[in-house]
């Protein structure tokens, strides 16, 4: 049973997630900052138990099925809120979330979480033919009609997250696009995303796969004058989604939420 003074904890983060997101970033950026800050202190205090999935963590029997599924808790046209749930060893692929704020908290077990910088998509197209895009060799080296689905990103981080680690937070541009892989037995953590997806508008989920670039490729030197060279581009090819990945649904057993 969830904690007699955290029974409406979960109710308190879906009241402030909408709050927080409701107001655009770009039109009151100290604002959305402040809430934002909120968001993140409620998100820290939330455990498995709140939402009855103590059990689980505590060593719930493994079952048949999906690698990961979803507990939805609610839904509104500024954000989205569930649960997701990995088997051991299961990975949610790299993946975009275009245009999006989200947040993570691990609920019990452990994730290691990849993320990559998404570019301006103003200048996405220029970039990428500065840095010379047909002429990076690729290993295994890719067709023509593959290289029109190439994304230049910037590698940002690789964290291993548990249940007292912070909120791990993405932005449109910063850690938009990463994968979540269960490490050392199921795991869980709470999701939010600000605005939800939807593909009318945009805001579709697509894939990738990181690119090896052959090792005689670009190999260009910085200038004498420059102490370190650059961050390094990392290529990434968008691709369908992996057949060894889904996700399946399963009802949220925790307090009633009305954000």
């Amino acid at each position: 049973m969830p904690r007699a003074d955290m029974a409406s904890l979960i109710q308190k983060i879906a009241r402030q997630a909408r709050s927080t997101f409701k107001v655009l970033p770009s039109g009151d950026a100290t604002t959305f900052q402040d809430n934002l800050a909120q968001l993140r202190k409620l998100l820290e205090k939330i455990r498995a138990e709140d939402l009855n999935l103590g059990a689980r963590r505590n060593g719930g029997q493994p079952h048949q099925g999906p690698p990961v599924t979803y507990m939805h808790i609610c839904e509104t046209d500024c954000f989205s809120m569930g649960v997701f749930l990995l088997q051991s060893g299961a990975c949610i692929p790299l993946h975009d979330h275009p245009g999006m704020h989200g947040l993570l908290k691990v609920l019990f077990g452990q994730v290691t979480v990849k993320c990559f910088d998404k570019e301006e998509e103003e200048e996405e197209e220029e970039e990428r033919e500065a840095a010379g895009a047909d002429s990076v060799q690729f290993n295994p080296p890719l067709l023509q009609c593959q290289r029109a689905a190439l994304r230049r990103s910037l590698r940002r981080s690789s964290a291993v997250l548990s249940e007292a680690s912070d909120p791990c937070l993405l932005t449109p541009l910063q850690g938009n696009m990463h994968q979540i892989e269960a490490r050392d037995g199921p795991a869980a953590f709470l999701d939010i995303l600000a605005p939800p997806y939807d593909p009318d508008e945009g805001r579709d989920c697509h894939y990738f796969e990181v690119l090896q670039v052959s090792e005689n490729a670009g190999n260009s030197s910085p200038p004498p004058q420059q102490q370190t060279p650059p961050p390094q581009p990392v290529w990434l090819l968008e691709v369908p989604q992996p057949a060894d990945f889904w996700c399946g649904g399963e009802p949220y057993p925790g307090p009633k939420v009305s954000p």
